[in-house]
């Protein structure tokens, strides 16, 4: 597979010699798991925030909304900027926007002031997401990028599962400002490492100009899009604002692409996605996280309306997911720098697959140890297929082009995270409507609920076969190694 051809543009100096690759993989795997923690650990806080700042639950849900609109846009914008001027640069700025967010965060007087920072911080997220398989990409030898992949998953992934533990631990010792001041000390040591370990960016202003009027298309188009997956289910699909932010969003992305295609320096290079190891490891990744998602949303629905399993062990259920995904990321990352990146990815998509279904005609069975199971293949299924699609992913893009990919990488799976939860989330209110004409669960009794349940699980089972599908059909990845110098091991 030829490298992804790409619009000109000056090439970065291959990376410095000689290089501490696991250094630079440590450094970044903190940042990857801080952005992850905050975007889950904030949910266990909504009924706090809404009795503490007496305002509507609709509004204080913009607490999590905000984040991960902010965070999705931004991604690829970001990444672009990281490619002009410099990756360890851009990371070093991450942590310091979010250190300044988090502390703002945690003295916000209003509910308005906290929505607004969690905008700021999750500025500083994206800024670490968007940079954090590109340094692992660019630093670390072909021999070892997948393992170091592999370990960067398993930070995010442990990010997300324990946000809500963490959150929940907070809460219960100190008040929710904790919740955001956690993350000022870690985010403090995390500038310090990257700017010791991560190696100096070359000096030099980029002389190509920055394409505003396409980043301002492409946040307009993610931000409307992006809502209207997550309020779709809540508002109705056919309601005036979702189909209106629908128009508007297909409308300037249109307008976006066109732009790109006829411009010098596009924020995104579009010629990336001629190559099929890039294109379908991206809607692979998306699909693959629409299964996640879709099965985290749904997975309380039946631990408590048909498992009726108290709160604490329902969380404690919900863990085996993130659990498996972090156990199985670092072993599939380096099973990946061995076999063919495809099988993997391949059986780990199938395994994924396999646990939907359990899920699916298992629901309403009143059988946890079923529901263990299924949720297990799926963290499992997660766990084999994100590292050697992702190190597939970024092993065909251009040096000069990493963080910009890395950027859209993160921006589809966000994307697909969404995705997971509209899809779910509809069918599941839908079938309970069509059945006891009332999509409220507390009026259902557990046959309705287990119905609802399955129907919703068979849709994201769908999503995870057609991954599947995809990861079957794409060619076997070789490693390219565009002419960049090998990093040392000084381990």
């Amino acid at each position: 597979m030829d490298a992804v051809s790409h619009s000109a543009s000056p090439t970065p100096p291959a990376a410095p010699q000689p290089v501490n690759y696991w250094r630079v993989v440590g450094t970044v795997c903190i940042g990857a798991f801080m952005a992850a923690l905050d975007a889950s650990i904030i949910t266990v806080a909504i009924p706090t925030l809404h009795t503490y700042f007496h305002a509507p639950v609709g509004v204080v849900g913009w607490v999590a909304i905000a984040y991960l609109l902010t965070l999705s846009s931004l991604l690829i914008i970001f990444g672009h900027l990281a490619d002009r001027i410099g990756r360890a640069r851009m990371y070093a700025y991450g942590f310091t926007v979010f250190i300044i967010g988090s502390a703002l965060c945690g003295v916000a007087p209003t509910i308005m002031v906290l929505i607004i920072a969690r905008i700021f911080q999750a500025s500083g997220a994206a800024m670490l997401q968007a940079n954090s398989v590109a340094l692992v990409t660019a630093y670390t030898p072909p021999r070892q990028r997948g393992r170091a992949i592999g370990i960067q998953a398993a930070a995010q992934a442990l990010g997300l599962s324990a946000g809500p533990a963490v959150g929940g631990g907070l809460l219960a010792l100190f008040t929710w400002r904790a919740l955001f001041y956690v993350n000022v000390p870690i985010g403090i040591i995390g500038t310090l490492l990257a700017l010791r370990f991560l190696p100096k960016d070359p000096e030099g202003t980029p002389s190509e100009p920055f394409d505003y009027a396409g980043a301002g298309l492409m946040i307009l188009c993610l931000v409307l899009f992006m809502w209207a997956l997550n309020q779709g289910y809540l508002l109705g699909w056919g309601s005036l604002p979702i189909i209106l932010s629908f128009l508007v969003s297909v409308a300037a992305g249109y307008l976006f692409v066109h732009r790109q295609l006829g411009i010098s320096h596009p924020i995104l290079d579009l010629t990336m996605f001629r190559n099929w190891v890039f294109s379908s490891g991206n809607v692979s990744g998306m699909l693959s996280y629409t299964l996640l998602y879709g099965t985290l949303f749904l997975g309380p629905f039946e631990l408590q309306l048909v498992q009726h399993l108290p709160i604490s062990q329902e969380g404690l259920v919900l863990t085996a997911v993130p659990v498996a995904m972090t156990a199985l990321s670092p072993i599939s990352g380096r099973l990946a720098d061995r076999w063919s990146a495809k099988d993997l990815s391949l059986l780990g998509m199938a395994i994924g697959t396999v646990g939907a279904f359990v899920l699916a005609f298992t629901a309403g069975a009143a059988s946890i140890g079923a529901t263990l199971a299924g949720l297990m293949l799926v963290g499992v299924g997660m766990g084999l297929f994100t590292p050697p699609n992702n190190s597939s992913v970024m092993g065909v893009v251009p040096r000069a082009r990493l963080s910009s990919a890395g950027g859209f990488l993160n921006m589809a799976r966000s994307l697909g995270m969404s995705i997971g939860v509209a899809v779910a989330g509809s069918l599941y209110a839908g079938m309970l409507l069509s059945t006891i004409g009332n999509d409220n669960p507390s009026r259902a009794q557990s046959p309705a609920v287990g119905h609802a349940l399955m129907i919703a699980f068979i849709g994201i089972g769908v999503a995870a076969l057609i991954a599947t599908i995809i990861s079957a059909i794409k060619p076997n990845f070789k490693v390219e190694h565009h002419g960049d110098a090998e990093p040392q091991d000084l381990m």
